[in-house]
């Protein structure tokens, strides 16, 4: 590169970064719509069930019965309410006024002390199938934990008790939030990263000032390079900012070195950059840029990404698929440095992967474009 082209580079960059200073939508684009995705988001989508309404019927409330019944009170997620008619608890059920029935029949305590019977019965709403193994499956904890404390109490160990003692790895709490946010980070950073130059490119064609930047002496690659430095460090800034906030406010821990982190966001940005480069090299219209940025982007991040949905339960070939979602590397390796600290049998990987995914997309960019209006 000689003298030159290290002018031209130098007063391209100047004017990308005036441009940006001046444009309240780009920093806005980086740092604001990050920041309220990632707070409504974390705030408004949960896999965990709290406050489930439950119906509790006991048909003769014996101590024994009421102390099981008490359990679901103890219970922050359970908003129980008492029943004395088993068929009481099924029409609130049906009213969707309760969103499972547990039924203690006038034997309880006989068959709590009998082996190989089920003292209660549970019926569940199972329109929301997630919800209802959610349910089932808080009512069978409440159930051995009570049995347990009855096991304490007596000094004697129930027939029906059986001692599991579980150890949950890399999230102790079993809270969604926590596996949620470095996935939302990724899905919201794939959306702003492409955006940024997208939609910013393509207001240039609209107002005219791209043609006036065609008819310089600066080469394509110039160009494109000098659009990409500026809305790399507003993407970062954007990245950083998201951490902070998945940190500080939602109190996801992060195990693994910032360093490493940086390095992987550094990838994925650029990933995330070259798809936005690379629309922009046919959409010369906002409107065109930001349907084409979503359609390509958001939405096989949010399906194919993993943050959601389980890549392994997928059909095969949808898996293929995934492996050209940029997205679906970067939740992995967010998830891996938050919950589980720097496993480089993951991010190594998972980088490499996010690594041609970017000089793919920017040598596609670099290829398509052209110093020229038509």
């Amino acid at each position: 590169m000689n003298g030159g082209s290290l002018l031209r580079l130098r007063g391209l960059l100047r004017k990308e970064f005036v441009q940006v200073w001046r444009d309240p939508s780009s920093i806005a684009m980086a740092f604001l719509v990050p920041a309220v995705l990632l707070l409504l988001c974390g705030y408004g989508i949960s896999l965990d069930a709290a406050n489930v309404p439950l119906a509790v019927a006991t048909q003769r409330p014996t101590g024994l019965a009421q102390s099981f019944a008490g359990a679901f009170d103890r219970s922050s997620y359970f908003l129980p309410r008492r029943y004395l008619a088993a068929q009481d608890a099924v029409r609130a059920l049906d009213a969707r006024q309760a969103q499972g029935v547990v039924w203690l029949p006038s034997d309880f305590a006989r068959r709590a002390d009998s082996r190989g019977q089920s003292p209660i019965g549970l019926i569940v709403n199972g329109v929301d199938a997630n919800n209802a193994r959610l349910v089932e499956g808080y009512v069978q904890q409440a159930w051995a934990g009570w049995l347990a404390a009855e096991a304490r109490g007596q000094a004697r160990r129930s027939p029906t008790l059986i001692d599991v003692e579980p150890q949950m790895r890399f999230n102790a709490a079993a809270s969604s939030r926590n596996f949620l946010v470095p996935g939302l980070i990724a899905l919201i950073m794939t959306l702003t990263g492409a955006l940024l130059t997208a939609l910013v490119v393509a207001r240039e064609w609209e107002r005219g000032t791209m043609e006036a930047l065609m008819v310089t002496r600066a080469t394509i690659r110039e160009i494109l390079f000098a659009k990409l430095v500026p809305y790399f460090v507003l993407g970062m800034g954007g990245m950083t900012a998201s951490v902070a906030i998945a940190m500080g406010l939602f109190g996801v821990p992060l195990r693994g070195s910032l360093a490493t982190l940086a390095s992987a966001s550094a990838l994925f940005m650029l990933a995330a950059l070259g798809m936005g480069l690379l629309i922009s090299t046919f959409a010369r219209s906002q409107f065109v840029a930001s349907q084409v940025a979503i359609m390509a982007t958001f939405l096989p991040a949010l399906i194919l990404s993993g943050f959601l949905f389980d890549i392994g339960s997928m059909p095969q070939v949808v898996q293929v698929v995934t492996n050209v979602v940029a997205a679906r590397f970067f939740v992995a390796i967010a998830q891996s440095v938050f919950l589980a600290g720097d496993v480089w049998s993951v991010i190594l990987p998972n980088a490499a992967a996010l690594a041609i995914m970017a000089a793919i997309f920017l040598g596609a960019a670099r290829a398509l474009a052209r110093k020229r209006l038509d």
